[in-house]
């Protein structure tokens, strides 16, 4: 996947790729759209908001690499979502369990501030994901963002209409009328669990639920 659809994320994907993070400066970097991840058949569906600039734009990987990642497959593991607990690279050999990861936008954004016409053309990629990932009864949104570009996906922004669509809120949960159940968190972003607006228990109580909601493993 080469899309070139946004030339501002264009630009900044490949300039971070070339210029590299010091920590990083001995590593290939990815620098291109970040494809989803996970199993096809599953029935949570986990949605961020982009690649971080030195995390999946460097390994290729959605969620891998940073530190929103960490929480995130610690927690996917603890649940029984994922075979380990740490995702380090797109190669290795991490295995999602009945879990699919993919974003509101496949390429990292000048810091992570997406315009709207950007998330507008990245749109059509997730709905044929959606479209394609039929066995889906939990989705998980990860900020206001992602919980925006699910319900655009899915139609039901506009099925809906402002009166009906589900509010974002931390733990916020709603059935949908084909009875998905919604799932939202704040973004596991260093903004969030430096500052303690999220704590662990309070992400990891998200997960406990989309567990329960879709039963044993």
């Amino acid at each position: 996947m080469r899309c070139a659809r946004c030339p501002r994320l264009v630009a900044h994907r490949e300039t971070v790729a070339r210029i590299r993070k010091r920590e990083f400066r001995d590593q290939p970097y990815w620098g291109r759209p970040v494809p989803s991840f996970g199993d096809p058949a599953a029935r949570l569906l986990v949605v961020g908001l982009a690649p971080a600039a030195h995390g999946a734009n460097r390994t290729g990987r959605m969620f891998t690499g940073d530190a929103s990642g960490a929480w995130l497959y610690a927690a996917l593991h603890r649940f029984g979502f994922a075979d380990r607990p740490v995702s380090v690279h797109r190669d290795d050999g991490l295995r999602l369990i009945d879990c699919y990861i993919t974003a509101a936008l496949r390429c990292a954004p000048p810091g992570n501030r997406p315009t709207r016409e950007e998330l507008d053309r990245c749109r059509p990629y997730l709905e044929r994901e959606l479209a394609a990932l039929d066995r889906v009864r939990v989705v998980v949104v990860l900020g206001r963002i992602a919980w925006e570009a699910w319900l655009r996906a899915s139609g039901w922004w506009t099925r809906l209409g402002p009166a009906g669509r589900p509010r974002f809120a931390h733990g916020a949960e709603a059935v949908l009328p084909d009875g998905r159940v919604l799932l939202c968190s704040f973004h596991p972003s260093r903004q969030n669990t430096n500052t303690g607006r999220l704590t662990r228990a309070m992400w990891e109580a998200v997960f406990a639920r989309a567990r329960e909601l879709i039963g044993e493993a």
